[in-house]
């Protein structure tokens, strides 16, 4: 056991982690730059809406924002993973985002890449969270498949 899953392992830790995040998010306020891509992300069977902005440069994510009404897990989830992923390659994102997707999907994942964002690899036991816990790394995800498709 790594760690971060050492320290992740206690219940208020994890508590206190999610609650920061969502109380105090970090990389909270949209640039409107056109130098940014955006992407809107809202739920169907939640208030989660939130927009997300990211400037991606020379295959090097320079910068991630985002805003809007979200709930406990989304905003902390979202916030942790700008944390996570800004100043990473294209390459590394992407290989985060997918151990990312693969936790959140119970499936099996190096926990060293994750971090901070290991506060969700329960939410799989509750189907209804996997929405809260993926909307802002949905929008990273597609930001990045834009990128790259409009560099070929």
């Amino acid at each position: 056991m790594s760690e971060i899953e050492k320290m992740l392992s206690d219940p208020m830790v994890l508590r206190e982690l999610v609650m920061d995040h969502y109380q105090y998010p970090h990389n909270h306020k949209l640039t409107r730059s056109d130098l940014y891509r955006s992407v809107h992300m809202a739920s169907e069977s939640c208030i989660d809406d939130i927009t997300v902005e990211s400037r991606i440069e020379n295959g090097v994510i320079e910068d991630i924002q985002f805003e809007g009404e979200a709930c406990t897990i989304s905003t902390s989830s979202t916030s942790i993973m700008t944390d996570l992923l800004i100043g990473k390659t294209v390459e590394e994102a992407k290989e985060i985002i997918r151990n990312y997707f693969d936790m959140v999907d119970g499936k099996e994942y190096d926990p060293e890449l994750l971090q901070e964002a290991l506060v969700m690899r329960n939410v799989h036991k509750q189907a209804n969270r996997i929405k809260c816990a993926t909307i802002g790394w949905n929008a990273m995800k597609q930001m990045i498949e834009e990128s790259e498709a409009s560099h070929e």
